[in-house]
Order: C-alpha cells, then sequence, then structure tokens
C-alpha cells in the first residue's frame, strides 16, 4: 500500500480544503454557501438549466440542488419554471437579484483568485488547470473492472 502522504484523494481533499478556507468567509460575508455559490455561477453561464444538469454541472447531488434551489428561490436569487416540453420537469435560472449580486461578489471573489496566484504562482495555477483536466478526462471513462486491476490496484486510501 502506498504512504498515506502519497494518497491521491487525501491530497486533492486537502488542496480543495485549502481553497476553500480561501473563500468560505468571503460567501458567508454574503449568506451564501459555497455550493449555493456554485449553482449560481452555473446558472449565470446559461440560461436556464432542469434540475439534473444543474446538479451535473455543479458536481452536486440532485437533493442537494434541489435544497439550495428551494433555498435561493425563497431569496429570489433563483426562480423556478415548469419546462414548456415536458411538464415533469423544471427549468432553474437565475433572477435579476441573483444576477446583482453575482456582480457585487465577483471583484471580491477575483480578488481571492488574485492572491492564490500570488502565494502559488500563475505559470503553477495555470499547470495544475492544465493537469487537474487531463485527470478527469483520462479518468472521465467507467471504473476498470475490479478483474483487471487485481487486488492491488483497489487502494483508495
Amino acid at each position: 500500500m502506498r504512504r498515506f502522504d502519497q494518497s491521491l484523494p487525501m491530497t486533492l481533499l486537502k488542496a480543495h480544503e485549502a481553497v476553500l478556507r480561501t473563500f468560505i468567509p468571503h460567501l458567508r460575508a454574503h449568506d451564501l454557501s459555497t455550493q449555493q455559490w456554485r449553482v449560481m455561477r452555473a446558472l449565470a453561464e446559461s440560461e436556464s438549466l432542469d434540475v439534473s444538469e444543474l446538479a451535473s454541472v455543479c458536481s452536486l447531488l440532485r437533493p442537494s440542488v434541489s435544497r439550495i434551489i428551494q433555498n435561493l428561490e425563497g431569496r429570489n436569487i433563483l426562480r423556478r419554471q415548469p419546462c414548456g416540453r415536458d411538464s415533469r420537469r423544471s427549468l432553474v435560472s437565475i433572477t435579476p437579484h441573483g444576477r446583482q449580486l453575482i456582480v457585487e461578489i465577483a471583484p471580491e471573489s477575483e480578488m481571492l483568485y488574485q492572491y492564490i496566484e500570488s502565494q502559488f504562482g500563475a505559470e503553477n495555477l495555470s499547470e495544475l488547470y492544465e493537469l487537474l483536466n487531463e485527470l478527469i478526462e483520462a479518468l472521465h471513462s467507467d471504473a476498470p473492472p475490479f478483474e483487471a486491476l487485481g487486488t492491488e490496484g483497489l487502494a483508495t486510501d
């Protein structure tokens, strides 16, 4: 078994937490969670999405997205409308109030990205994006079958 400090899932988790620690206070000041902000950002770049599409785009579970939508809808940040083509689906979009909130928060968010860049380096950050996207693409297909890996290939520490 590989050493714990060489565990890819743990290293990615620690990096994720370090990045979130940078953004969480900023979002809390606007009474938003990181997941709520993720949903808002995704909808700001789309006219509307159904709940399943939104869950996929945001890498969140559908029940979590439903709760987030309900909360943000109550705050007039998002709106849900029935889908004209399929009455079983509803489409979610960002309201003008939600767009204004993004306009207010975006400069602060960009300053935090600049801080990360100043600490980590612009080239390093660019390379990290590239490498992570390559990793995502390489592992995008279904997980390899258990038999193909053998038992030593399944450590996920």
